[in-house]
């Protein structure tokens, strides 16, 4: 995508900016250096291992996948010389692999670290939340150093997007504890960039790796400093401290005038979404959340809270993608919305608040602190809510006081994947992930979600796999589990000193992989 005025447009994420390596109380100097990127993050990962899921969605830096994904999204080779050859059944995919490789401590890459990495993926002891996403695999075989075959137990048809998560080197990884080990936070990789520092709740410091396979990049200094606080990414631009940012649409129109900055923004699959606790008694009936999917403007929010950067969201599937499901947008209707609790039993009292059974339509809904997006989502859906008839009472914490309150309290929650529908649904809505961490947040069990999850991820077939996801987005019309209220556009003001820079179609996980340094490595100065 192109870069266009920051006026209109508007983004809003949660998470990711740009400054050099900043501390929580220092002030670092003006980034100057032409071959120098300030690159900033919101929240940092747990871990730098993909063995326990980082970079698993690509664009690691430190690492490389089998695949990678240009800048439409497509596919294309990476430590792998081509695309799978697939057998005709579905079931099994063989890559070449490109010769030549190496890790960034100079060892040679073959199909052995493959099959290693994948391996101790798939192993229980491992502590990798996103195993799941792995579940097709029956095994996965090196044939020779340079040849790696992966047997599938069902022709899973977005297995090929699995294959962007990042090779670990078994002869540094394979030789200590896989969850505590030092290449947790000292990572060696074959990718672009080799990891010089991490101060922990502070910032991460990169150098480019000059053995990289795809040639040493110009960019050689790459700095991420972890900032929550938009406010402070924001003074921290504006001063020089940083390069660039992501902010939301307030603070960007602050840019708007300044000809040494550009706003770049990226479309995403990023949702913004309420948890309703099957478990909790007022979201757990079934009538209260028809109502409370309807009760929500939805088109407000995206005027008003996102500044027309993003759209109406009514799944997990924006409504321009060619998965979504045409009839299943829900308008906001706040009479059918109340017409609904009456019917249902739900009885205004006299505080204007709905009764049942002596249950008080009463629930509390959290946000992370600090997230002024997902605050202003959360006070929207609280006052929307309140015109039928039911309270909302917003809470602010970490995700350490909220996680353990998720069985029964709501939660403003995101997520998102553009890769395939099988990468949100079925950690999303399956009953047998409910309160497995934050897959299922809100414990939804419906019996024919389950099969068509189960027939849209098993399938080959396209026509199958659109009928599947079809009927997903039928049933959460009928039976929401979650209140959708947007996707949104992730907006980023940049300093105008580079080449080559655009952003990709973005998932929820904006992290140290998305936004126009997705591909740092092939950046340029700008010639004077």
């Amino acid at each position: 995508m192109t870069a266009r005025n920051v006026r209109g447009a508007a983004g809003a994420a949660l998470a990711t900016a740009l400054i050099t390596g900043i501390t929580a109380c220092s002030h670092p100097a003006a980034p100057a250096s032409a071959d120098s990127a300030v690159v900033g993050i919101a929240n940092e990962p747990d871990s730098l291992s993909p063995l326990l899921g980082y970079g698993k969605d690509g664009n690691s830096k430190i690492f490389d996948g089998l695949l990678t994904h240009d800048a439409d999204m497509k596919l294309r080779p990476a430590l792998a010389e081509a695309l799978p050859e697939v057998s005709a059944d579905g079931r099994t995919y063989t890559f070449r692999l490109r010769q030549g490789v190496k890790f960034s401590d100079g060892e040679p890459f073959s199909a052995k670290d493959v099959e290693f990495t994948y391996r101790t993926i798939l192993d229980p002891k491992t502590n990798n939340a996103s195993r799941t996403e792995l579940d097709a695999i029956e095994s996965v075989t090196a044939q020779g150093p340079d040849r790696v075959v992966f047997t599938l137990k069902y022709p899973y048809a977005p297995f090929a997007e699995r294959t962007v998560l990042p090779i670990a080197p078994e002869h540094v990884a394979g030789r200590q504890d896989v969850n505590s080990g030092e290449f947790t936070t000292r990572p060696v990789g074959t990718g672009p960039y080799v990891l010089t520092g991490w101060s922990k709740g502070e910032k991460l410091s990169f150098k480019a790796n000059p053995g990289y396979w795809g040639g040493e990049p110009a960019v050689k200094n790459f700095t991420m400093a972890v900032i929550k606080d938009d406010d402070v990414r924001a003074t921290r631009l504006r001063s020089g401290e940083l390069d660039a940012a992501i902010l939301p649409p307030n603070l960007a129109r602050g840019f708007a005038k300044d000809s040494s900055r550009k706003t770049y923004a990226a479309k995403t699959f990023d949702y913004r979404n309420v948890t309703l606790p099957t478990h909790n008694p007022v979201t757990g009936d079934v009538a209260v959340r028809r109502a409370l999917d309807i009760a929500v403007d939805r088109q407000a929010m995206v005027d008003k809270l996102l500044d027309d950067a993003g759209k109406a969201a009514y799944g997990p599937v924006p409504t321009d993608s060619r998965w979504f499901t045409p009839g299943t947008e829900r308008p906001y209707d706040l009479e059918r919305a109340r017409q609904i609790l009456d019917e249902a039993g739900w009885k205004t009292g006299e505080d204007g608040i709905r009764v049942k059974d002596g249950v008080r339509a009463a629930f509390p809904l959290w946000y992370t602190s600090g997230d002024k997006i997902r605050q202003d989502h959360a006070l929207a859906f609280a006052s929307d809510a309140r015109k039928a008839g039911i309270e909302v009472k917003t809470e602010a914490g970490t995700w350490e006081v909220i996680e353990p309150r998720m069985k029964t309290d709501a939660v403003l929650a995101g997520g998102g994947s553009p890769a395939d529908p099988d990468f949100d649904q079925y950690q999303l809505l399956t009953s047998s992930l409910a309160g497995d961490g934050f897959n299922n947040m809100a414990r939804y069990d419906n019996p024919a979600v389950d099969r068509a999850v189960a027939d849209g991820r098993t399938s080959g077939d396209p026509a199958t796999r659109k009928a599947a996801y079809d009927t997903v987005q039928r049933e959460l019309a009928q039976n929401p589990g979650y209140v959708f209220l947007t996707h949104i556009d992730h907006l980023y003001v940049v300093g105008d000193k580079w080449e080559g820079l655009t952003t990709q179609v973005e998932p929820h996980d904006h992290g140290l992989g998305s936004g126009p340094w997705w591909n740092v490595e092939t950046w340029k100065p700008k010639q004077k």
